[in-house]
């Protein structure tokens, strides 16, 4: 549910300790609630989350809010649209200070032809998002909400706050509907 990369984190923070790249890569902090990417605007830098928690979510045509995924240390953002050549597909919201290694376009796209430890970190994050993807749908076909909500619940508990209405949106559910399988939590947890 909250996903983090030291191996990309540690990579990068050796390229950013480089005096010769400080021009490239420069360290930069966004407030709780502050917007880090727009989704369908186009990014003018690639980023990685030093540390902080971030949400990852599409804004749908009926203005619902789907969380695909929460971020933490060590993830990039806003590298597939620099490789695709597109504008944001989605929006990173920070939900907590966060800070990150903001990166020139022209830099990572020179890693890329020139770097295999980044094509390999890069390839190992691209596997990893889809096996994530297809685990998470499989995951909530096959279990209740009130399921998957306990698992969310823990990790509410343990590292970050989560708002109701990012909660459903991470379900995919209403708040309503969130509502009642909270309150059918509850009535399970007293029971026993």
């Amino acid at each position: 549910m909250l996903r983090t990369n030291p191996q990309f984190l540690d990579y990068l923070e050796g390229l950013y300790n480089k005096p010769e790249n400080k021009k490239n890569i420069v360290l930069k902090s966004f407030e709780k609630g502050e917007r880090i990417l727009t989704q369908n605007e186009v990014s003018s830098k690639i980023m990685l989350i030093k540390n902080g928690i971030t949400k990852c979510y599409f804004v749908e045509e009926n203005d619902k809010e789907y969380i695909v995924e929460f971020l933490g240390k060590g993830e990039i953002i806003g590298e597939i649209e620099v490789i695709k050549n597109v504008s944001c597909l989605c929006s990173i919201e920070a939900m907590t200070e966060v800070s990150v290694y903001s990166m020139t376009i022209p830099y990572f796209q020179s890693l890329i032809k020139s770097d295999l430890t980044l094509n390999n970190l890069l390839l190992d994050v691209f596997a990893e998002r889809i096996v994530n993807t297809s685990s998470r749908a499989s995951y909530q076909q096959l279990h209740t909400t009130e399921h998957t909500l306990s698992q969310l619940l823990e990790l509410k508990s343990k590292e970050m706050e989560i708002s109701k209405e990012d909660m459903a949106s991470y379900l995919g559910i209403t708040v309503r509907s969130l509502n009642r399988a909270l309150k059918e939590i509850k009535e399970n947890n007293n029971e026993e």
